[in-house]
């Protein structure tokens, strides 16, 4: 495939990742959010990362199985960012709409000049957000998750590679798996019980981090068949 054509597929793809997020900004704008606009942001930003996290992990185990789909590597860095993304707006909505903090009066602040509320507000909220970290472990996961996220959005530039050098950068963004695993128990923990919408998710990341030990199998054993037949010739 051309670098043409390659451009173009990552300018698609771009987009199409985007338009979760131009979706929220148009349904927060006209006030379309349901009857809970809270709980609403959070699971459609958190179903994103998810969803783009699980893409971005795909990459790999399809461009093994079929060598041609090898440019699908250049998509990989992009969906990882727009998972951090949205993550990211996960996160900010619990800070800012579900921990009690003012968000329009924070806004009101803003345009005013008067920082000394808005510290305020934030020192009113802190303690319940640390409350419910230590308390709730669903929090403590997703937490984790979220820096795991961070530190590989933040390594993800080609100087930073460089300078941390290619076994120890691969090592670190090696941790995007654990980082899903973390997402998807966030996920299971977060729902009632009973409720069983983290299952496609869950189902589809076992079968990518099994992608990963079958095709070292299947290697070792290709390695092992051919070694006597170069014996014998």
């Amino acid at each position: 495939m051309t670098t043409r054509t390659v451009t173009y597929i990552k300018g698609v793809v771009f987009l199409l990742a985007l338009s979760p997020f131009l979706v929220l900004a148009y349904r927060f704008q006209t006030g379309n959010l349901g009857t809970d606009p809270v709980q609403w942001i959070t699971h459609f930003t958190g179903n994103w990362t998810v969803y783009l996290l699980l893409a971005s992990l795909a990459i790999t185990p399809l461009r093994r199985l079929l060598p041609a789909l090898g440019w699908l590597v250049r998509l990989r860095r992009m969906l990882g960012l727009f998972a951090f993304f949205y993550a990211t707006l996960h996160l900010l909505t619990y800070v800012f709409l579900f921990s009690g903090f003012d968000f329009s009066g924070a806004l009101v602040s803003l345009r005013s000049g008067n920082m000394a509320a808005l510290r305020e507000q934030w020192a009113a909220v802190w303690p319940t957000i640390v409350d419910d970290l230590k308390k709730r472990r669903f929090i403590q996961v997703g937490l984790a998750s979220y820096v795991i996220l961070l530190a590989l959005a933040m390594t993800s530039p080609q100087w930073v590679m460089r300078a941390m050098g290619g076994k120890l950068w691969q090592r670190l963004h090696r941790l995007v798996y654990l980082a899903a695993v973390l997402g998807i128990v966030h996920y299971w923990w977060l729902v009632k019980k009973g409720v069983l919408s983290p299952l496609k998710d869950t189902l589809v990341l076992a079968v990518l981090l099994l992608a990963r030990p079958a095709y070292r199998l299947l290697t070792r054993k290709r390695t092992v068949r051919a070694q006597p037949a170069r014996t014998a010739a």
